[in-house]
């Protein structure tokens, strides 16, 4: 579908520089860009291999309460948060 679009200077230039960088022509550039924005995927990521989880069945060690994974979870973000902080 044929668009107008009008491009602030700064924009259009960077647009330029980008495709310039990039070895491709501004509206492939522009294309890229507006899907990336927009969620969706680009013509090379959706030719891609998709990826793949390959579960597997887990075992718990006896005695673990697994009631309580998720406190444990959560302490265990806030003690790295409080790492981080301190350095």
């Amino acid at each position: 579908m044929p668009t107008t679009l009008t491009l602030d200077d700064d924009l259009a230039g960077l647009l330029r520089a980008a495709a310039q960088q990039k070895g491709q022509p501004v509206a492939e550039v522009a294309f890229s860009l507006l899907r990336t924005a927009l969620g969706k995927p680009t013509h090379m990521a959706a030719s891609s291999t998709p990826f793949r989880i390959r579960p597997h069945q887990g075992i718990f060690a006896p005695g673990l309460p697994l009631q309580k994974l998720n406190r444990l979870a959560d302490q265990l973000d806030v003690d790295a948060f409080l790492a981080r902080q301190k350095s």
